[in-house]
């Protein structure tokens, strides 16, 4: 099978899911293509992580207390000696060597050959690092000196994959810019493409933080070059105003109060609730208080960034991970994930942390799956817990899945902002797709 075969047959597998949602994608997998593009190539992943290294000036190595880089601290720019920067100064590819590197291809595929999302997602999130420090230009920093920047990610906004599309042995290209700057935070989008074609697309916000982490840093402004720039930089800035109110934070509608008291009657069972019967479970439907995962795991200092906190990253893909589980332990059939949103990083994790994830099936609609997944950081040392990432993550599967249903109000609220997040994932799919 040649790959246009091979993508036809994903694209008509798509369009069974829902006829309205295939056209979209079909349509951003033929026309799906870059705004811009500076011809700028920084190898291999692993290329990528040995130059961020190179430029922050991190020993090799393990250190349980890592050498000092107070010392920066004097060579941190103020904000009006950084000249501004267009958005084709960061953009830049890098290779996931999946073709000619059998032992890079077997950290990325499932037993089933399948290419894991989780490991796509954790080199975006190195890459969109990587950017940063592109479009940073310090004129005034000595040469041989390191840069005295630390990068953390704050937030996902959102990204989108075309899992079934992705094949095991063929390269994976990522690519992206910087979209959008404020004084002490990046705005960066990411692509993954196979043969040319664009598979998946993130959107990151990260912040600049001086040498030592303990407080912002300037970033250099973003000034579009051209019209092309201009049209990127202005969607990039309506999108970062839209999204300072989370979906959570919001108090129910009129509507969606009118919802929960549906669920109510649809679940009071035909003679009403009786002390002894609060619920009755309606035909192909399951109780979310009964449809969530969880596990317990020690991260290691291999999974840790240059700050020695455990990369985001890592972070993201084992809440993928989790979560894939959890969707395909519903719905007994394999998920693929189609849309993550407002990936919020609280809390970093040290290194010494263990990692608490849980996996909570929130809402449903015909074949898709919405997820909520907490991740809380346990300190090694103290044993104190503290929540450090949220994640909403929407799956689709070949078949119709049960509904599932809240017991609670809790738990209907949960219900509400799994809604939430899969009214915005049909829209950002329509959107995204749309423009590009």
């Amino acid at each position: 099978m040649n790959l246009s075969q091979h993508f036809g047959r994903r694209v008509i597998a798509v369009r069974h899911l829902c006829p309205q949602m295939g056209a979209l994608l079909h349509r951003f997998v033929e026309c799906g293509r870059e705004q811009l593009d500076s011809g700028h190539s920084s190898g291999t992943m692993a290329d990528v992580a040995k130059k961020i290294r190179e430029h922050v000036g991190v020993e090799g190595g393990y250190h349980v207390i890592p050498r000092s880089r107070e010392g920066l601290l004097k060579f941190q720019p103020k904000l009006d000696e950084l000249p501004n920067r267009s958005l084709v100064d960061s953009h830049t590819t890098a290779k996931v060597l999946l073709e000619t590197d059998a032992l890079m291809r077997q950290r990325f595929v499932y037993g089933r050959g399948m290419l894991r999302m989780g490991r796509i997602m954790e080199e975006l999130d190195l890459l969109a690092v990587w950017i940063c420090h592109l479009h940073i230009h310090l004129p005034n920093l000595p040469e041989g000196v390191p840069l005295p920047y630390t990068f953390v990610t704050l937030l996902v906004d959102h990204a989108h994959f075309l899992q079934d599309m992705f094949i095991a042995d063929a390269d994976v290209s990522l690519s992206g810019h910087v979209s959008w700057t404020d004084n002490s935070s990046i705005e960066v989008t990411a692509y993954a493409r196979q043969k040319g074609i664009l598979l998946a697309k993130s959107i990151f916000v990260v912040e600049a933080r001086n040498a030592i982490n303990n407080g912002p840093a300037p970033v250099n402004p973003l000034v579009p070059a051209n019209e092309l720039e201009e049209s990127i930089y202005q969607e990039a800035q309506k999108r970062r105003a839209d999204a300072s109110t989370r979906l959570e934070s919001q108090q129910p509608t009129k509507e969606e109060k009118e919802l929960m008291y549906e669920l109510f009657t649809r679940t009071k069972g035909a003679d009403g609730p009786s002390p002894s019967d609060m619920s009755t479970l309606p035909p192909n439907c399951r109780w979310m208080t009964k449809w969530s995962r969880r596990t317990l795991m020690h991260p290691f200092p291999e999974n840790r960034n240059e700050s020695n906190t455990i990369f985001g990253g890592f972070i993201i893909r084992r809440a993928i991970e989790i979560s894939y589980m959890t969707a395909s332990l519903y719905s007994n059939q394999r998920c693929m994930i189609r849309f993550i949103a407002d990936v919020t990083f609280t809390h970093s994790v040290p290194v010494h942390s263990y990692m608490k994830l849980k996996a909570y099936v929130v809402f449903t609609h015909e074949n898709y799956i919405q997820l909520l997944t907490v991740v809380n950081a346990v300190d090694g040392n103290s044993f104190t817990e503290l929540k450090c990432n949220v994640l909403h993550l929407t799956y689709s599967c070949s078949d119709v899945v049960p509904e599932v249903l809240p017991r609670s109000y809790h738990e209907a609220l949960w219900y509400l902002t799994g809604r939430r997040y899969f009214q915005r994932f049909r829209e950002s799919v329509s959107h995204d797709m749309v423009n590009e």
